[in-house]
């Protein structure tokens, strides 16, 4: 993952919230996720292996339901199947909801629906790929 110096700081104070306080923590998930569609990086295996397994965790969760603990059991299943993932071209804007404004939520509440929010963003952000995501997903019977 690449990102600004302020996307970072700010990313890693609401991983600081998550691991503190298990109230925050349930959306723990979703925000690794969102992060990780977020800030994709450059073209690379390594890159093009994590888009797509932090992409199907999203899937998993905001359309099919899964609970965080099986989509992260999940993900692990994904990129050990050793498939070549191939580069999935970022949109061009990435989600209106970031890693700012969930910093901003002044609560517990106000975080996991706000971590809600940017997760299902970001997800609507790639809805390009949607296909070929849900297709890796059915070719691993997940």
């Amino acid at each position: 993952m690449e990102s600004c110096p302020g996307c970072w700081a700010a990313y890693g104070e609401v991983l600081a919230r998550e691991y503190s306080d298990r109230s925050y923590g349930k959306s723990h998930r979703l925000t690794v996720d969102a992060y990780a569609v977020q800030h994709p990086g450059r073209p690379s295996r390594q890159t093009a292996q994590s888009v797509a397994v932090h992409l199907m965790s999203l899937a998993l969760v905001l359309e099919k339901g899964i609970s965080a603990d099986k989509a992260t059991q999940a993900m692990g299943r994904a990129a050990k199947a050793g498939a070549p993932y191939p580069w999935l071209e970022p949109p061009p804007s990435r989600g209106r909801v970031t890693v700012v404004d969930v910093g901003a939520a002044t609560s517990a509440g106000a975080h996991v629906e706000m971590v809600a929010q940017w997760a299902s963003s970001a997800w609507t952000a790639w809805a390009p790929h949607h296909v070929q995501i849900r297709s890796w997903l059915q070719s691993l019977a997940l």
